[in-house]
């Protein structure tokens, strides 16, 4: 916990190394690894560590069917789970018959785990393994979750939501028991992660805030002065103000592109079905152009996937355009 409160802030994988390292000293397993979950529930290996001769994970991703909601539900009960040995046989577990209710094992460390996971640690060439839950603020990490919406809980007091950020694992090739003041040790150090992890997110939402309210001040000082073009044309621009690969402007009948961005011709397309589908909208935003209908969203091929978009006037636009998420993505399993 200490060499955890001594790292600078603004390093949020430095963080997450550190943690990785304390857990495997810690634990003594032969891999200790944190797992990421994605936006869209996929997990990726930030951060590992193992014993010599061990197959590398770092930097697999995972499909969100790997672990399923209902894991994610009990990870959020019981935030530390551990199997001594995957090839032990489960004891069965009567209820006596005189309770009115039945008796839920959620919360029970002595609840036997599903056998589709046993056969997928088998498959790792895991035998034990120990996996702890870190547990942080709903949107604390979200690029949308505006100031003013921060402020505005605060002010009301009310709870923040908590989310499942990811997973510290370790595997062993051996059966492994840890015993519970360790695993107690283990939760405790998770919880005090899970708070740094907090405020990294913290400090880069207000980072980021401050150089959008920078970015747009500026912007809007070129709009008092210059025509809308100068916001195209001089620095910054509006690819300042959003993280995105490309913009654009539509002024006056014509258009100014910067960076990443469909052609003249595909974007008179945008502009002519959003006139037609989202006429009474002020914009649109969407991760997926093809999943929100636009026709032509396949022409568009690689290059542009996800647009925001902004009227200025009822025939003058701004435009945003990102990139498909990754090109490529090393999956876990793939041969």
């Amino acid at each position: 916990i200490a060499r955890l409160q001594a790292l600078p802030s603004g390093n949020l994988q430095k963080l997450v190394d550190t943690v990785v390292q304390e857990v495997f000293e810690l634990t003594g397993y032969d891999r200790a690894m944190a797992y990421k979950f994605h936006d869209d529930d996929h997990g990726e290996v930030i951060s590992e560590i193992t014993k010599p001769g061990l197959e590398p994970y770092l930097g697999l991703h995972y499909p969100a069917t790997d672990i399923p909601q209902a894991a994610r539900f009990l990870f959020m009960k019981n935030k530390v789970r551990m199997i001594c040995d995957c090839h032990a046989k489960p004891m069965k577990v009567f209820q006596d018959g005189k309770l009115a209710l039945d008796l839920t094992l959620c919360g029970s460390t002595l609840r036997a785990p599903h056998s589709c996971h046993l056969q997928y640690m088998e498959n790792m060439d895991s035998i034990a393994s120990l996996v702890m839950a870190v547990v942080i603020n709903e949107g604390e990490d979200e690029d949308d979750s505006s100031a003013v919406e921060r402020q505005q809980q605060q002010q009301q007091q009310q709870p923040k939501r908590k989310r499942l950020w990811g997973l510290v694992v370790c595997h062993n090739t051996t059966p492994r028991f840890v015993p519970f003041p360790l695993r107690y040790a283990c939760e405790f150090l998770m919880q005090v992660f899970a708070i740094h992890v907090n405020k990294e997110f913290e400090l880069e939402n207000q980072i980021q805030e401050k150089n959008i309210l920078r970015t747009q001040t500026l912007l809007c000082d070129m709009l008092m002065r210059d025509a809308p073009l100068g916001i195209v044309t001089q620095s910054p621009n509006i690819m300042d103000l959003v993280k995105c690969d490309g913009a654009a402007l539509l002024y006056n009948n014509k258009f100014w592109r910067l960076g990443l961005t469909p052609t003249e011709a595909q974007m008179r397309d945008i502009v002519v079905w959003l006139a037609e589908y989202h006429m009474d909208s002020t914009g649109l935003s969407t991760d997926s152009l093809y999943d929100a209908g636009f026709p032509g969203a396949l022409s568009l091929g690689d290059a542009v996937c996800g647009m925001a978009a902004v009227r200025i006037t009822s025939k003058d636009m701004l435009f945003w355009f990102r990139t498909h998420t990754a090109a490529e993505v090393r999956w876990g399993g793939a041969k």
